[in-house]
């Protein structure tokens, strides 16, 4: 895919993702809180005991105000030092309580939502690792690990504290209340007038900044993906000097990201300075009410006043703090919808609901008239790679497949594997439709390796057995010195233990290769499917290849994709692929004496070879590494639909 196809389906992917993000930001909200509700269930119990410390603490803070007024309307007004010194005493009291309540409150919390991140970021793991192949073609790496990562994290206040934390401060909301009319209740009044202004502003951000956390997220994820892209394809861009033309289209995005952002800035720049302006108009109110009372010579005493103030003040921190865990909900709000649209989205390959058992198979291979597509073309109907695809494969025999790039070689191989799934026909192991098997049952009698080798950082060892402790050292080694691996393996600074670091860059393409090899050989399969498996080595180190999977093969049922006929000679059949249909069959041999697309093929791969076998099946004397041809009149017999113009099912 080119990159401005792929800026293409990334902006239709985005505009997909805010249209459902719009659909669902005021009709799903109660929904999204029970989702997220879900995983605080566990810890209802630390839940509970958490919320009765925030009770207590909530109770304390708005009962030192009260200590103050009966300290100097009880005490200071009448001269009591004693009863004074008491006051003082419960004053010190309720403040160091108050500081260990909100200790035990913040670490609890803190810890009940870490538990929950866990839980959820498990969940979106578990459920990515369940999705076919198929999924993470149409769908952007960057994507997936803004999901997992940022979109998570966005919930992570919401989960650790923001339920408890709204809850004491409503607890404190109503014990300032009680105190506050206990006290005086015109000024309680007076207090609370400037609640509608205050909600009013509240809705109003609420309103703004949700739609503009959704927008953040989307760029964020936008920046994601470029960066994983071009970070893996560097090579690419280096070598065709396309550094200033990436680099416009990231400032391009990053452009996008930092708009967003700031206008999110914009609306907290208008909501915090509101808050504060109407908090400041209650305390000022309540100086010009309750000096007026005083002045009239009411029962208004100093202490009551002075409580007063202090209450307004308290009154609308819990306020502006169920603002900013209202910022904090909005936020967790935003990726939770896209966390929960990523769960919802569920293509993983359905199990039979009661699954055959095999514990192990004799390696018949069967295809009957499979048609499969990767997707519909623009009229909606399916883009067929395999049309009408039949062979079998007995036990213990070799199934070459060879054609031109595109023809449906890797396909067979992905359907066998349920990569994808076939829309028409049957694909059955010892005559069980694989679809009653399990998806573990199936691939663990499947060994495969492919041209392009897929190594994690970490260690040989790790690479080999994938941390599986059911493969013990011998049998790592045994299938390491089979495939003659075990050479450079014991060649290496820390042997087994060596760190091949990233996608297996301290390797060399055919070391990687040749640990590809043992992975595969360590399980004993039954069924070895080979996608050019020897095409990325040297011909010292293919040769050593070849003659273990001479010993290998024999006894086991082998499909290989060959692009180079001189490695399928031997093969018990050959099937010629064209446009997706089985063209030819039969031995190397056997199809040389037909004259027809095989011969073709064969021809045009030693075109360039003075002394081209004539039929008997012999290959040149000499032949080039990868077997093929840079150019030459050859490239006119190319049977049609060879020239790549059919999409490559090796991608």
């Amino acid at each position: 895919m080119s990159d401005s196809d792929a800026a293409i389906d990334e902006d239709d992917t985005r505009d997909a993702d805010d249209t459902r993000e719009e659909q669902g930001a005021h009709q799903f909200d109660g929904q999204l809180i029970r989702r997220i509700g879900h995983y605080l269930r566990p810890y209802a119990g630390w839940i509970a005991l958490a919320l009765t410390v925030t009770l207590a603490a909530s109770f304390l803070g708005p009962l030192r105000p009260k200590l103050v007024q009966m300290g100097i309307d009880n005490y200071i007004v009448v001269g009591d030092l004693e009863g004074l010194q008491r006051i003082i005493l419960f004053l010190v009291l309720a403040l160091v309580g108050e500081g260990l309540l909100k200790f035990v409150e913040n670490y609890m919390t803190q810890w009940i939502g870490q538990q929950a991140i866990y839980d959820l970021r498990t969940d979106v793991y578990r459920h990515i690792q369940r999705q076919p192949l198929q999924f993470f073609d149409r769908t952007p790496i960057g994507k997936l690990i803004t999901r997992a990562t940022s979109d998570v994290e966005s919930l992570s206040d919401a989960l650790s504290s923001g339920v408890v934390v709204i809850l004491g401060d409503v607890f404190r909301l109503v014990f300032i209340g009680y105190f506050m009319f206990s006290l005086n209740w015109v000024l309680a009044v007076v207090t609370i007038l400037v609640m509608p202004l205050m909600v009013w502003v509240t809705f109003w951000f609420r309103n703004n900044v949700r739609e503009q956390y959704r927008e953040t997220r989307e760029q964020i994820s936008r920046l994601n993906s470029f960066i994983q892209e071009h970070v893996t394809g560097m090579h690419i861009v280096q070598l065709f000097n396309r550094e200033e033309e990436e680099m416009r289209r990231f400032q391009g995005i990053n452009d996008d990201h930092r708009a967003a952002h700031i206008k999110s800035i914009f609306y907290y720049a208008i909501f915090w300075p509101s808050i504060r302006i109407i908090s400041n108009i209650a305390l000022g109110a309540v100086l010009w009410f309750g000096g007026l009372q005083a002045i009239a010579g009411s029962a208004l005493t100093l202490g009551v006043l002075i409580a007063f103030i202090q209450y307004a003040r308290q009154f609308f921190e819990p306020i502006r703090d169920l603002s900013n865990q209202y910022d904090t909900l909005q936020k967790a709000m935003a990726g939770a919808e896209r966390i929960f649209d990523l769960l919802d989205e569920d293509h993983s390959l359905d199990e039979a609901s009661e699954p055959v058992e095999l514990d192990r198979v004799k390696g018949r291979i069967e295809f009957r008239n499979v048609w499969f597509a990767y997707e519909e073309d623009n009229a909606g109907n399916p883009d067929w790679i395999l049309k009408d695809v039949s062979f079998t494969v007995e036990p213990g025999e070799t199934a070459a497949l060879v054609g031109a790039t595109g023809a449906g070689k890797s396909t067979i191989m992905n359907v066998l594997l349920r990569f994808y799934e076939i829309q028409r026909g049957r694909i059955l192991v010892d005559g069980v439709d694989i679809r009653k098997l399990r998806l573990q049952d199936l691939r663990r009698h499947i060994g495969l390796v492919l041209q392009d080798v897929f190594l994690f950082s970490g260690s040989v060892e790790r690479n080999l057995t994938l941390d599986d402790p059911s493969v013990d050292e011998k049998t790592m080694k045994r299938a390491a010195q089979i495939v003659q691996a075990d050479r450079f393996i014991d060649k290496l600074p820390d042997g087994y233990e060596q760190d091949v670091k990233e996608r297996g860059s301290s390797l060399s393409h055919g070391q990687r290769q040749l640990l590809a090899f043992v992975r595969a050989l360590i399980y004993d399969p039954e069924v070895m499917v080979l996608d050019e498996a020897t095409s990325s080595v040297d011909t010292e180190t293919e040769a050593l290849i070849q003659q273990a999977l001479d010993r290998l093969t024999e006894g086991r049922t082998t499909l290989a994709i060959a692009h180079r006929l001189s490695t399928i000679q031997d093969a018990d059949q050959i099937l010629v692929l064209h446009k997706g249909e089985v063209r030819e069959r039969g031995t190397h041999e056997e199809l040389l004496a037909m004259d027809g697309l095989y011969r073709r093929l064969y021809d045009l791969q030693y075109a360039d070879q003075s002394t081209a076998p004539g039929g008997d099946g012999a290959l040149p004397e000499t032949v080039s590494q990868d077997g093929t041809v840079t150019g030459g009149d050859g490239a006119d017999s190319l049977p049609a639909g060879g020239n790549g113009s059919v999409r490559s099912d090796e991608s």
